[in-house]
C-alpha cells in the first residue's frame, strides 16, 4: 500500500473513478483541469492509496485558518473504492492526513461528512472523530 500525492495529470486522472463514487456531479473531462484550477488558486491537494497498482483511496483536501479552530486540515473529499472498503485503505488515508496535519503544526483536523453517509459517520466515530457543528448550505442558482 503506498500513499501519494496525485500532482501530475494522469496521477489526478487515476483518481476520477474513485471520487466519481463520493461526487457523482463531476464530469471526468473536467476532471483533471478542475483539480489543476483548484490546486493553484485555493492550493488544494489531492492525495490517495494505491495497492495493487489500482487507486483504493483518495482525499481532497487544505490547509485553512480560521478565528473558530486556528490553522486546520480540511479534508473536502474522503472516499474509499466501494469495492474495497473494509480493507485498511480509508484507515491509513486518514492516519495520513491526521499525520500531515501535525507535520504542518495544524491545531484541528476537520472533515464534513453528508448526513446520508450512516457508514462514513461510524467509521468517523471508531477513529475517535466527533460531530461539532451543523453545516448549513444555501444553493445559489
Amino acid at each position: 500500500m503506498r500513499i501519494a500525492l496525485a500532482e501530475t495529470d494522469p496521477d489526478i486522472a487515476r483518481c476520477f473513478p474513485v471520487m466519481a463514487q463520493l461526487r457523482p456531479h463531476l464530469v471526468e473531462r473536467e476532471f483533471v483541469p478542475r483539480v489543476r484550477a483548484m490546486q493553484g488558486s485555493d492550493h488544494f491537494h489531492l492525495a490517495f492509496v494505491e495497492d495493487g497498482g489500482a487507486v483504493r483511496a483518495v482525499a481532497g483536501y487544505r490547509y485553512e485558518n480560521k478565528l473558530v479552530s486556528g490553522k486546520n486540515l480540511y479534508v473536502d473529499d474522503l472516499i474509499t473504492d466501494g469495492a474495497q472498503r473494509s480493507r485498511g485503505h480509508g484507515r491509513a488515508l486518514l492516519a495520513w492526513l491526521i499525520e500531515q496535519a501535525k507535520q504542518h503544526r495544524c491545531d484541528s483536523f476537520e472533515l464534513d461528512s453528508g448526513v446520508q453517509r450512516f457508514d462514513a459517520h461510524r467509521f468517523y466515530f471508531r477513529e475517535r472523530m466527533h460531530v461539532s457543528a451543523y453545516h448549513f448550505v444555501r444553493k445559489l442558482h
